[in-house]
């Protein structure tokens, strides 16, 4: 109860917020037409505005390196899941214990797992217990309108633990009422010699509904996936339920409501202990849910204030048929109370936040723990100067546990011509240990270490983007200074894992990603070609030299190629996607997708090939990855 008097508090507080602006926004006239606060699912690519919490650009005024997969990428791709779409993104490695959503790290540029932020709609929903939950969510493919990849530390725009960069889901926002259901099924062909021969497979069905009317738009959806998996004991179920609405109020105001709820329970056959976790098992639950209010409330002054809160379950089972030993339960809690607003002047736009944020473990081998942070941050925006557009500002943190810290950084963008832009970014980030790295005792496998520093890093990038009605393309050059960074280590084979902070991590890297329609976006056919590149070279302390062995600092990318290609004619369209990895520790390799897919309208039909050449490899430990899969699936709207 004691630790649950802080977040009661930041709930009052908050909501009492909440109610103030709404009452101040009831006494303004309008301002705003509710055209201004409509979907912008329509909007082309170069128009998008990126989901910053204050002061907000479309894509092709954009300073940073940012990179999108959108809604017409996300029904093309031949991919399953979340995790499954960002790996179709050059820079972001991910890295799938288990395939279908099960299990996956993601980091972006050569950093950790730990270090990328992800957020649902801009809001915070990093786990404090593991970043290895970090992908856990209750969105099913069908309700994400875009994923939006923000390369570089991100500390000015969303606080703590966007080290080397954030990824933010954005979700849909219905433009009519309309029913959606979706059903798919594949395999690969392989039996399971150890439970009677039968096919490794899996299945799945997405439902969604949608409603728009006087009382706002509401978006429901719920998702079922099963299988038996791919090879022994890798069998999973996931279920997810997902809400958001959006109710007007007046003209100028709305408040937003979002909840979700997902139950992932999988086979985790060699994920984090290898070879001996063959029996293991793992379930993990997550709760999301928000409210929040935006109010336009003069013509230059807009305020948005927001709580959010996010539960997590994490059950490993070590032996999955002895739950009387090796079994670790955790329990986390977080809450994030925010308040953000816009200014404008005419010298520029300024933004102000402020934000509070608790979190909370209960755990059979971590402990209980809490701690708190609290966030301010201050921007500035001008185009006031010819051709150049400049973002400057910083992100002051208190945490508890780490005191004081403050991140600046500025964006720069200098238009040669109509089409030509010189951009250039620096920026500070940091990241908090999670309750795993500090408190873990799971020895003889893993043991934690409470006198872990915090990780910050500076970084400088320097690039030029081109836009035109055919041709999308930004080319840079980024390097990246990390101090105390953290690497789980030991001195020999019969040590446990531990975590501690090592010195003069380097990274430099070039990143290249371009699109091009081939064929004008005239009639009813269209062919338009996607390439992507990065190329890192990291430097680490020598830690091997030092005796030590380390778990996670070996295995960064070196080379990473994406390339795509997609096809439409009529009610036929073909893409094809290629994705080409070369690690510091492992060999290369070459992965193919494809996906057929055929309208009959209402309903669409797809195939899917992925990993078309039976290729063999491993993106995490020592797992395989699967074989040539193949699904066939049917997408029915009302």
């Amino acid at each position: 109860m004691k630790q649950l008097l802080p977040i009661t508090r930041i709930t009052a507080t908050v909501l009492t917020v909440l109610w103030s602006t709404y009452a101040a926004a009831q006494s303004q006239t309008g301002v705003q037409s509710r055209a201004q606060l409509s979907d912008t699912s329509a909007i082309p690519l170069n128009e998008v505005v990126i989901t910053e919490n204050r002061l907000q650009l479309p894509f092709a005024k954009q300073n940073r390196n940012i990179q999108i997969i959108d809604r017409k990428q996300i029904e093309a791709l031949p991919a399953r899941s979340l995790n499954e779409l960002l790996s179709h993104v050059a820079g972001v490695d991910l890295r799938q214990r288990g395939p279908f959503g099960a299990q996956a790290d993601v980091s972006i540029d050569g950093g950790s797992f730990e270090q990328t932020l992800i957020l649902v709609n801009g809001m915070k929903v990093l786990d404090a217990q593991t970043g290895h939950n970090s992908l856990n969510l209750p969105i099913p493919t069908d309700a994400i309108e875009r994923i939006e990849i923000i390369r570089g530390p991100a500390a000015r725009i969303y606080g703590i633990n966007s080290l080397t960069g954030a990824i933010n889901i954005v979700t849909r926002k219905p433009e009519q009422s309309e029913v959606i259901a979706h059903a798919y099924t594949g395999t690969g062909f392989k039996k399971d010699t150890a439970n009677n021969d039968a096919l490794f497979n899996g299945r799945g069905i997405q439902l969604g509904g949608t409603l728009t009317g006087s009382l706002g738009s509401h978006s429901l959806y719920g998702s079922h996936e099963s299988g038996n998996g791919y090879r022994y004991n890798t069998a999973f179920r996931n279920d997810k339920a997902f809400y958001q609405g959006e109710i007007p109020v007046g003209t100028a105001s709305a408040f937003s409501l979002m909840g979700g709820y997902v139950s992932n329970d999988f086979g985790a056959n060699g994920f984090y202990a290898a070879p001996g976790d063959k029996e293991s098992q793992e379930i993990v639950q997550t709760v999301l849910a928000a409210i929040g209010y935006r109010s336009q409330l003069s013509n230059r002054f807009s305020l948005s204030p927001r709580v959010s809160y996010r539960y997590a379950y994490d059950d490993y089972r070590y032996f999955r048929h002895d739950l009387g030993r090796a079994r670790s339960q955790h329990h986390g809690h977080a809450i994030n109370s925010e308040i953000n607003g816009t200014l404008q002047t005419t010298a520029g736009d300024i933004g102000v936040g402020l934000e509070m944020r608790n979190e909370i473990i209960r755990s059979t081998n971590i402990g209980n723990h809490d701690r708190a942070n609290y966030g301010v941050y201050a921007e500035f925006k001008t185009e006031r100067i010819d051709r150049l557009l400049l973002n400057a500002g910083a992100y002051l943190n208190y945490n508890s546990d780490y005191g004081w810290q403050i991140f600046p950084g500025i964006d720069l963008g200098y238009q040669l011509s109509e089409r030509w832009k010189l951009v250039a970014h620096t920026g500070t980030g940091q990241r908090i240990p999670s309750f795993t790295d500090l408190y873990l005792d799971q020895r003889p496998g893993n043991m934690g270490n409470p006198s872990l520093l915090s990780e910050r890093a500076w970084h400088a990038e320097g690039g030029i983007k081109y836009l035109a009605n055919r041709v999308m393309a930004q080319a840079s050059y980024f390097y990246r200074n990390m101090n105390d960074f953290i690497d789980w280590v030991r001195t020999s084979p019969d040590d446990p894992w531990q975590p501690h902070n090592f010195q003069r991590n380097r990274t430099q890297g070039i990143t290249f990603s371009g699109s091009y329609r081939v064929i004008p976006e005239q009639g009813e056919t269209g062919l338009v070609a996607g390439l992507s590149y990065t190329w890192l070279s990291p430097h680490f302390e020598d830690s091997q030299a030092a005796g030590f062995l380390s778990k996670y600092v070996i295995e960064s990318l070196r080379h990473q190629l994406v390339a795509n290609l997609q096809l439409s004619t009529g009610d036929l369209s073909v893409t094809a996607a290629a994705r080409f990895n070369e690690r510091i520790s492992y060999k290369s390799y070459f992965v193919g997708d494809i996906r057929i897919a055929y309208g009959f309208k209402p309903v669409d039909v797809y195939l899917d090939v992925q990993n078309i050449f039976d290729v063999t490899y491993i993106e995490a430990a020592a797992i395989p990855m699967p074989g040539r899969w193949l699904s066939l699936g049917l997408k029915h709207r009302i």
